[in-house]
């Protein structure tokens, strides 16, 4: 029995379902990287998420750094309390509310 799904629904949205916890980032963040590379607006919808811990606070900022080198957005949607509440002790709380694009934030080289 699968612990997590990371539903495809389209158009760069995705529901993750199940536990995001330690155990699961891993296999959760290799699942998503084949999903997301395409995509340059990602929504990850965590209404589904039933079991989560800092590990999953890690798979979010991991997401959220990934997104920033590759030049994609990323935003979170209906983000577990626990993990807005481990955020928000660890001060990282305002990089889970941006959906930016991150293009604009690029600079090209100076000569």
């Amino acid at each position: 029995m699968r612990k997590f799904v990371l539903e495809d629904q389209g158009g760069g949205h995705f529901l993750l379902r199940g536990k995001m916890t330690f155990r699961y980032v891993g296999p959760i963040l290799r699942v998503s990287m084949e999903l997301f590379h395409e995509h340059p607006r990602i929504e990850v919808d965590l209404s589904g998420v039933t079991e989560t811990d800092s590990g999953g606070l890690a798979l979010l900022l991991e997401w959220f750094t990934w997104a920033n080198q590759n030049v994609h957005e990323i935003q979170f949607l209906n983000t577990p309390e626990k993990i807005d509440a481990i955020a928000k002790t660890t001060e990282v709380d305002h990089l889970l509310k941006r959906g930016e694009r991150w293009a604009g934030f690029i600079q090209a080289p100076t000569s």
